[in-house]
């Protein structure tokens, strides 16, 4: 049974979302990309998940990076070995 898609939580018009989106398509990742603004259920769901609205926010099973740039996100699944495996992230 394969692992569920990580979830990115994004806002429209968010450079740093955009990044973020840039990246993980760059990786080969793919994500379930959650709009934040036109669903207020998933804006719901990122506040219960993070603790906060800001976007953009990862999460991938119990790994979470919220509010990240693309450098930040890298030193912190740097960090996860496993995580960074299961993506198949070349960081």
């Amino acid at each position: 049974m394969s692992s569920p898609l990580p979830i990115l939580y994004v806002k429209p018009g968010c450079p740093w979302c955009t990044q973020a989106l840039e990246f993980f398509a760059q990786q080969g990742v793919k994500c379930d990309i959650k709009d934040v603004i036109a669903d207020m259920h998933q804006m719901r769901q990122l506040v219960a998940t993070t603790g906060q609205s800001k976007c953009p926010s990862f999460r991938y099973g119990d790994f979470i990076v919220a509010d990240f740039s693309v450098d930040e996100f890298i030193a912190k699944v740097k960090k996860n070995t496993q995580v960074c495996q299961e993506l198949g992230l070349k960081v």
